[in-house]
Protein backbone atom coordinates (compact mmCIF):
# COMPACT_ATOMS: atom_id res chain seq x y z
CA UNK A 1 0.00 0.00 0.00
CA UNK A 2 1.25 3.74 -0.48
CA UNK A 3 2.09 5.79 2.36
CA UNK A 4 0.63 8.84 2.62
CA UNK A 5 2.37 12.10 1.26
CA UNK A 6 0.95 15.32 3.49
CA UNK A 7 1.69 18.72 2.89
CA UNK A 8 1.37 21.75 4.98
CA UNK A 9 -2.31 23.19 5.20
CA UNK A 10 -1.17 26.39 3.17
CA UNK A 11 -3.52 27.64 1.95
CA UNK A 12 -6.27 27.84 4.75
CA UNK A 13 -7.07 31.39 5.91
CA UNK A 14 -8.78 32.17 9.40
CA UNK A 15 -11.27 35.13 9.71
CA UNK A 16 -12.13 36.97 12.25
CA UNK A 17 -15.79 35.94 13.46
CA UNK A 18 -17.76 38.89 12.38
CA UNK A 19 -15.90 38.62 8.65
CA UNK A 20 -17.32 34.34 9.01
CA UNK A 21 -21.12 36.28 9.44
CA UNK A 22 -20.64 38.27 6.71
CA UNK A 23 -19.77 35.67 4.66
CA UNK A 24 -22.34 33.14 5.35
CA UNK A 25 -24.92 35.40 5.13
CA UNK A 26 -23.73 37.45 1.73
CA UNK A 27 -23.08 33.23 0.44
CA UNK A 28 -26.60 32.93 1.68
CA UNK A 29 -28.24 36.05 0.10
CA UNK A 30 -26.60 35.19 -3.45
CA UNK A 31 -27.32 31.60 -3.15
CA UNK A 32 -31.22 32.15 -2.13
CA UNK A 33 -31.96 34.32 -5.31
CA UNK A 34 -31.35 31.35 -6.94
CA UNK A 35 -33.90 29.35 -8.94
CA UNK A 36 -34.45 26.81 -11.59
CA UNK A 37 -35.65 28.30 -14.68
CA UNK A 38 -37.48 26.70 -17.62
CA UNK A 39 -37.40 29.63 -20.33
CA UNK A 40 -34.22 30.09 -21.86
CA UNK A 41 -32.82 32.74 -24.05
CA UNK A 42 -30.60 31.42 -26.72
CA UNK A 43 -28.22 34.14 -25.64
CA UNK A 44 -24.64 32.93 -26.02
CA UNK A 45 -22.65 32.50 -22.87
CA UNK A 46 -18.63 32.77 -23.04
CA UNK A 47 -17.14 29.43 -23.17
CA UNK A 48 -14.79 30.63 -20.50
CA UNK A 49 -17.87 31.25 -17.74
CA UNK A 50 -18.57 27.64 -18.07
CA UNK A 51 -14.52 26.68 -18.29
CA UNK A 52 -14.64 28.23 -14.96
CA UNK A 53 -17.65 26.68 -13.38
CA UNK A 54 -16.39 23.49 -14.36
CA UNK A 55 -13.22 23.78 -12.34
CA UNK A 56 -15.20 24.87 -9.08
CA UNK A 57 -16.35 21.77 -9.23
CA UNK A 58 -13.75 20.29 -9.80
CA UNK A 59 -12.61 20.80 -6.50
CA UNK A 60 -15.50 18.70 -5.08
CA UNK A 61 -14.41 16.62 -2.39
CA UNK A 62 -14.66 12.46 -3.31
CA UNK A 63 -14.24 9.19 -2.20
CA UNK A 64 -10.64 8.53 -1.71
CA UNK A 65 -9.99 11.72 -4.40
CA UNK A 66 -10.74 9.71 -7.35
CA UNK A 67 -12.63 12.05 -9.00
CA UNK A 68 -15.36 9.79 -10.12
CA UNK A 69 -17.23 12.10 -12.70
CA UNK A 70 -16.96 13.54 -16.50
CA UNK A 71 -18.41 17.12 -17.61
CA UNK A 72 -19.75 16.24 -21.57
CA UNK A 73 -20.39 20.37 -22.77
CA UNK A 74 -23.15 20.43 -25.56
CA UNK A 75 -23.24 23.33 -27.97
CA UNK A 76 -23.46 21.88 -30.64
CA UNK A 77 -27.25 22.46 -32.32
CA UNK A 78 -27.48 18.94 -33.64
CA UNK A 79 -26.82 17.16 -30.63
CA UNK A 80 -29.08 19.12 -28.67
CA UNK A 81 -31.71 18.45 -31.03
CA UNK A 82 -31.20 14.62 -30.82
CA UNK A 83 -30.52 15.18 -26.74
CA UNK A 84 -34.18 16.82 -27.18
CA UNK A 85 -35.91 13.67 -29.18
CA UNK A 86 -34.64 11.13 -27.09
CA UNK A 87 -35.51 13.20 -23.67
CA UNK A 88 -39.37 13.60 -24.78
CA UNK A 89 -39.78 10.14 -25.93
CA UNK A 90 -38.77 8.92 -22.54
CA UNK A 91 -41.09 11.74 -21.38
CA UNK A 92 -43.86 11.11 -23.18
CA UNK A 93 -43.81 7.46 -21.47
CA UNK A 94 -43.59 9.13 -18.39
CA UNK A 95 -46.31 11.84 -18.19
CA UNK A 96 -48.56 9.30 -20.02
CA UNK A 97 -48.63 6.27 -18.09
CA UNK A 98 -45.47 5.24 -16.33
CA UNK A 99 -45.30 7.87 -13.73
CA UNK A 100 -48.12 6.91 -10.55
CA UNK A 101 -50.71 9.33 -10.13
CA UNK A 102 -49.23 10.42 -6.89
CA UNK A 103 -45.82 11.44 -8.45
CA UNK A 104 -47.66 13.53 -11.26
CA UNK A 105 -49.42 14.98 -8.12
CA UNK A 106 -46.35 15.75 -6.78
CA UNK A 107 -45.19 17.77 -10.04
CA UNK A 108 -48.45 19.39 -10.62
CA UNK A 109 -47.08 22.57 -8.88
CA UNK A 110 -44.63 23.40 -11.41
CA UNK A 111 -46.67 22.83 -14.26
CA UNK A 112 -44.27 20.43 -16.29
CA UNK A 113 -45.11 18.12 -19.04
CA UNK A 114 -43.00 16.02 -21.05
CA UNK A 115 -42.21 19.20 -23.57
CA UNK A 116 -38.85 20.36 -23.01
CA UNK A 117 -37.38 23.39 -25.70
CA UNK A 118 -35.49 24.59 -23.02
CA UNK A 119 -32.94 21.55 -24.42
CA UNK A 120 -32.75 23.23 -27.78
CA UNK A 121 -32.97 26.87 -26.79
CA UNK A 122 -30.36 27.40 -24.35
CA UNK A 123 -26.37 27.90 -25.44
CA UNK A 124 -25.44 24.92 -23.04
CA UNK A 125 -25.59 21.65 -21.78
CA UNK A 126 -23.49 19.84 -19.47
CA UNK A 127 -23.66 16.69 -19.05
CA UNK A 128 -22.48 15.10 -15.86
CA UNK A 129 -21.58 11.33 -16.20
CA UNK A 130 -20.62 9.16 -13.30
CA UNK A 131 -17.72 6.76 -13.85
CA UNK A 132 -18.41 3.85 -12.04
CA UNK A 133 -14.61 2.86 -12.48
CA UNK A 134 -11.11 4.56 -13.90
CA UNK A 135 -8.83 3.32 -16.40
CA UNK A 136 -5.38 2.98 -15.62
CA UNK A 137 -2.36 3.93 -17.76
CA UNK A 138 -2.12 -0.24 -18.09
CA UNK A 139 -5.71 -0.43 -19.24
CA UNK A 140 -6.85 -1.68 -16.20
CA UNK A 141 -9.64 -1.00 -14.32
CA UNK A 142 -9.65 1.11 -10.62
CA UNK A 143 -12.89 0.84 -9.03
CA UNK A 144 -14.42 3.90 -8.13
CA UNK A 145 -16.14 4.50 -4.69
CA UNK A 146 -18.76 6.43 -2.88
CA UNK A 147 -19.35 7.63 -6.83
CA UNK A 148 -22.96 9.17 -6.15
CA UNK A 149 -22.12 10.97 -2.99
CA UNK A 150 -19.55 12.78 -5.19
CA UNK A 151 -21.08 13.33 -7.92
CA UNK A 152 -23.70 14.68 -6.38
CA UNK A 153 -21.12 17.33 -4.73
CA UNK A 154 -19.82 18.08 -7.49
CA UNK A 155 -22.99 19.08 -9.41
CA UNK A 156 -23.97 21.22 -6.55
CA UNK A 157 -21.10 22.96 -6.80
CA UNK A 158 -21.29 23.50 -10.31
CA UNK A 159 -25.20 24.70 -9.63
CA UNK A 160 -23.57 27.30 -7.18
CA UNK A 161 -21.20 28.34 -9.61
CA UNK A 162 -23.02 28.88 -12.51
CA UNK A 163 -25.74 30.92 -10.09
CA UNK A 164 -22.83 32.79 -8.83
CA UNK A 165 -21.49 34.19 -12.60
CA UNK A 166 -24.61 35.64 -13.16
CA UNK A 167 -26.57 32.68 -15.02
CA UNK A 168 -29.67 30.66 -14.73
CA UNK A 169 -30.03 26.64 -15.00
CA UNK A 170 -32.25 23.76 -14.89
CA UNK A 171 -31.52 20.16 -13.30
CA UNK A 172 -32.83 17.62 -16.01
CA UNK A 173 -33.25 13.89 -15.68
CA UNK A 174 -35.26 12.11 -18.05
CA UNK A 175 -35.34 8.38 -17.25
CA UNK A 176 -33.78 6.12 -18.74
CA UNK A 177 -31.13 8.20 -19.90
CA UNK A 178 -28.52 5.52 -21.82
CA UNK A 179 -29.60 7.38 -25.33
CA UNK A 180 -26.95 10.19 -23.33
CA UNK A 181 -24.25 7.73 -24.12
CA UNK A 182 -25.00 6.96 -27.62
CA UNK A 183 -25.52 10.34 -28.89
CA UNK A 184 -22.11 11.45 -27.00
CA UNK A 185 -20.28 8.81 -27.18
CA UNK A 186 -19.69 8.40 -23.61
CA UNK A 187 -18.27 4.85 -22.61
CA UNK A 188 -19.86 1.96 -20.85
CA UNK A 189 -18.83 2.04 -17.26
CA UNK A 190 -20.12 6.19 -17.37
CA UNK A 191 -23.76 6.46 -16.29
CA UNK A 192 -25.45 9.86 -17.35
CA UNK A 193 -26.18 11.64 -14.32
CA UNK A 194 -27.86 14.70 -14.77
CA UNK A 195 -27.96 17.13 -17.47
CA UNK A 196 -27.96 20.72 -16.51
CA UNK A 197 -29.05 23.41 -18.69
CA UNK A 198 -27.38 26.34 -18.98
CA UNK A 199 -27.91 29.75 -19.56
CA UNK A 200 -29.45 33.14 -19.72
CA UNK A 201 -33.71 33.39 -18.97
CA UNK A 202 -35.62 34.59 -21.63
CA UNK A 203 -36.81 37.99 -21.32
CA UNK A 204 -40.51 37.76 -19.33
CA UNK A 205 -39.29 34.48 -18.01
CA UNK A 206 -41.64 33.16 -15.47
CA UNK A 207 -41.25 30.98 -12.37
CA UNK A 208 -43.41 28.87 -10.01
CA UNK A 209 -44.29 30.16 -6.93
CA UNK A 210 -42.80 27.97 -4.11
CA UNK A 211 -41.19 28.83 -0.55
CA UNK A 212 -38.27 26.94 0.53
CA UNK A 213 -38.20 25.21 4.53
CA UNK A 214 -37.41 27.55 7.26
CA UNK A 215 -34.23 26.18 9.60
CA UNK A 216 -35.87 24.75 11.93
CA UNK A 217 -37.72 22.61 9.20
CA UNK A 218 -34.15 21.10 7.86
CA UNK A 219 -31.35 21.56 11.05
CA UNK A 220 -31.35 20.53 13.86
CA UNK A 221 -28.18 21.59 16.72
CA UNK A 222 -27.82 19.14 19.61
Amino acid sequence: MKKPELVPLSEYEELPVEEMKRRATELYRQLRRRRTVREFSDRPVPREVLEQCLLTAGTAPSGANQQPWHFVVVADPDLKKRIREAAEAEEREFYRGRAPDEWLEALSHLGTDEHKPFLEIAPYLIVIFAQSHGIRADGSKAKHYYVTESVGIATGMLIAAVHNAGLVSLTHTPSPMGFLNEILGRPSHERPFLILVVGYPKEGARVPKITKKELPEIATFI
